[in-house]
């Protein structure tokens, strides 16, 4: 067996507990499938010593904001930065980092008269290192691998997971192992796992079944989990929500909303924004929203069917491949974070998920598929009147265009959809459409193109 967290060397454990989410309780060991001895649930990271510290928060923000200035390679991290808020390490040196964080925040205003809400922005996420929000997780959950002694890590994954951590493993000098699910992942996201180094298994089941072998692995040889279970993840991953507020100047947008997958990311941010506004960096709560694809909708479910009691399980079908998630761990978080600030939970078709995805493309920023499901879901909470038009939105985009480039080709191509569409949508979708041109080598067939296409913007 691996030797308990708590035992790590060189890890100030009186700085945070774990704490279970269902039984209340506390420890400092937490076993490698980081469950709850006593009722078998999730567990969470919390920070006792901060009643006790009582944190300033005009001091934290200051000293934040001075960071951003420095040269360290601590404080290049967008998610170390804020370690304040972080599981504490003995020294600066301990952190694995690729500078991830520090990710831009973009106004959308053609998506804006789209959705008819002028204050729309994008926390684009896919700029991290290894192109998705992972890297912001994973940059706490190596290090505390390493300083725990492990020299293997491994996570099941639909593409992004695998990604950023065979990439962390890589720069901490450990070895990775990767479980994915047989032909159900972009081969640009194997890819990455590949080239740093990770010891690939494609096996014959889908994501869930891969989830679950892991579990059992992880209780039989000394290996490292590093899916969302692992609540060092959800807590760097907490920082997109500090980065966030921080570039809005403290003032809460009135909605963020986000891709719902595996939920780990939605339970990260509603995290963080709860502990924001009890330490008073925030003066309020922004509604976090969930948006989930049509084919992989079980927490959409749960809520609708099942009041939030109960997870109902999918049997998830979806192109937007780093949601295709029908068994989400993290969907008592994610229940808990809807509820406590007053958020909502949607879903949208595979058709809606391509459309958002071109007109976020065409603002010059672009994203995966699972990122657009955000946009998609923002349309439909404008028209429930649950989003209202002089309201402030932060849409997160979770990953780079580039992680899904087959996706994007057959949208301008139009081999998207093979069965087809209806008239109405497929309206909506031709103006969005910009596939190659094969041409002669021609100066006038170029220009003929030219003057075509000037025509049709017209």
């Amino acid at each position: 067996m691996p030797p308990p967290l708590s035992s790590a060397p060189g890890v100030v454990r009186a700085g945070f507990r774990f704490r279970c989410i269902a039984c209340g309780d506390l420890g400092e060991r937490a076993t490698q499938n980081f469950r709850c001895s006593h009722c078998g649930d999730l567990l969470e990271i919390i920070y006792p010593d901060w009643k006790e510290v009582s944190l300033d928060p005009a001091s934290l923000k200051s000293i934040w904001r001075e960071r951003r200035t420095s040269q360290s390679p601590i404080d290049l991290s967008g998610v170390w930065r804020f370690r304040e808020l972080l599981p504490p390490l003995e020294n600066a040196g301990q952190a694995i980092t690729l500078r991830e964080g520090n990710t831009p925040l973009y106004e959308l205003p053609q998506c804006a008269r789209i959705t008819g809400v002028p204050r729309l922005y994008a926390k684009h996420q896919g700029l991290n290192p290894t192109g998705s929000f992972k890297d912001a997780g994973m940059t706490v959950a190596a290090t505390f691998a390493r300083l725990a002694g492990f020299r293997w890590v491994a996570c099941a994954s639909t593409g992004n997971t695998s990604a950023s951590m065979a990439a962390y493993a890589a720069r901490g000098g450990m070895r990775s192992l990767v479980l994915v699910p047989e032909g159900k992942i972009s081969w640009s996201k194997l890819s990455q796992a590949l080239d740093y180094g990770a010891v690939t298994c494609q096996l014959r089941t889908d994501f869930d079944g891969c989830l679950r072998l892991l579990q059992e692995l992880v209780l039989r040889v000394p290996v490292y989990q590093l899916n969302s279970i692992n609540p060092f993840r959800l807590e760097g991953q907490k920082t997109l929500a500090l980065e966030l507020l921080e570039q809005l100047d403290w003032q809460p947008p009135d909605h963020i909303i986000v891709p719902g997958g595996n939920l780990g990311n939605s339970s990260a941010i509603g995290k963080a924004l709860l502990e924001m506004h009890e330490l008073g960096l925030i003066p309020r709560l922004p509604k976090l929203s969930v948006i989930q694809a049509e084919g992989a909708n079980a927490l959409v479910r749960t809520l609708r069917e099942a009041g939030g009691k109960r997870l109902v399980n999918v049997q998830a079908e979806t192109r937007a491949t780093a949601i295709r998630i029908g068994n989400p761990a993290s969907w008592k978080k994610a229940v808990h974070v809807l509820e406590a600030t007053g958020g909502a939970c949607e879903q949208v078709t595979e058709i809606e998920i391509a459309q958002a995805k071109a007109e976020i493309g065409a603002e010059g920023i672009g994203c995966e598929p699972a990122s657009a499901v955000t946009l998609a879901g923002l349309k439909k909470l404008v028209k429930q009147g649950f989003v209202k038009p002089e309201e402030s939105v932060v849409l997160v985009l979770t990953g780079n265009l580039l992680k899904d480039p087959d996706f994007t080709m057959e949208f301008h191509r139009g081999d998207l959809f093979k069965d087809g569409v209806d008239d109405g949508a497929s309206a909506a979708l031709k103006p969005l459409r910009h596939p190659p041109i094969i041409l002669d080598a021609t100066l006038d067939a170029v220009i003929q193109t030219l003057e075509q296409a000037e025509k049709q913007q017209a």
